[in-house]
């Protein structure tokens, strides 16, 4: 039975790997791992969120801190890019929360920064610029 476990792992995390995964995919396969209390879903979710970015600032610090030698950076950014999946897994479960698709909501922040580009106020604070 172990052996039947470890090649569906591996065919699992192979399906994973090998296959594009889109923003409504990742935001329907990660759901299927949400374990939240359901009353106070928006609340767990921004607070998971910063929680988690919150982790990738202090790998970012540390890394900074104790410097970049070849091989620790490379581990360091691994570090950081397995925060970033955390913080992208909550971005995925509050959009599904709030009732818009990942996948629109990545498409309107790219409108919003592009027409600020075209209007040359990328730089800059407040959200109507």
């Amino acid at each position: 039975m172990r052996i039947e476990e470890e090649a569906r792992k591996y065919m699992q995390d192979k399906l994973f790997i090998d296959e594009l995964i889109t923003p409504d995919k990742y935001e329907n396969l990660a759901g299927q791992t949400a374990i939240l209390p359901k009353e106070k879903a928006l609340e767990y979710l921004a607070l998971g969120m910063t929680s988690e970015a919150g982790e990738v600032a202090g790998k970012v610090k540390k890394l900074i801190r104790d410097g970049e030698d070849k091989e620790g950076f490379e581990m360091k950014k691994l570090a950081i890019a397995s925060e970033i999946g955390d913080v992208i897994w909550y971005c995925a479960m509050m959009a599904k929360e709030v009732g818009v698709p990942l996948n629109d909501i990545m498409k309107e922040n790219l409108k919003k920064l592009h027409g600020r580009k075209e209007r040359g106020t990328l730089q800059g604070s407040g959200d109507e610029r």
